[in-house]
């Protein structure tokens, strides 16, 4: 199997509720996200894509235009978190995601991983699969969710 992976960052806010530490206070973190796409590699003689399984810059505006644009410099909230979801609604114009679970490392991961999954797969019948996806919270803490895990919770 050939895999290629592309890194991309973004910085945004959150807050866990229910820590019992630090992380329940509103922060941000500068997340660098990797996405592992598996493949074929095109064979279509005098194509831009030739030799690639997937021209990186496709990888990048696909990641950017479903997931990172939506989620860079906006603060990613709880649909529970009542306290921060009201006062995040009387910001005008703030960018603010609300999620249906909490925004831990682990729930971001999973959110980008479903998100992803079939714009990549579907990208041009170019039969690509997303292999993975790995969120780095800090540079020493990070999820990740690969197409094996995925399959076996799904199954």
């Amino acid at each position: 199997m050939l895999t290629i992976t592309r890194k991309l960052e973004f910085d945004a806010g959150h807050r866990i509720p229910n820590h019992k530490s630090e992380c329940r206070n509103v922060h941000g973190h500068r997340y660098v996200m990797h996405i592992t796409l598996s493949g074929q590699v095109q064979d279509e003689k005098g194509a831009s894509s030739e030799g690639m399984l997937m021209d990186f810059s496709d990888v990048k505006r696909l990641a950017e235009t479903h997931l990172v644009s939506l989620w860079d410099h906006a603060f990613l909230v709880y649909e529970g978190d009542t306290a921060v979801r009201g006062f995040l609604d009387t910001l005008p114009d703030h960018k603010t995601v609300v999620l249906d679970r909490i925004p831990t490392v682990e729930n971001l991961a999973r959110i980008a991983f479903d998100t992803l999954k079939t714009v990549y797969e579907n990208f041009y019948d170019a039969g690509l699969t997303l292999q993975g996806i790995k969120l780095y919270e800090t540079p020493n803490s990070w999820a990740e969710v690969t197409a094996a895990s995925t399959s076996l919770s799904n199954g």
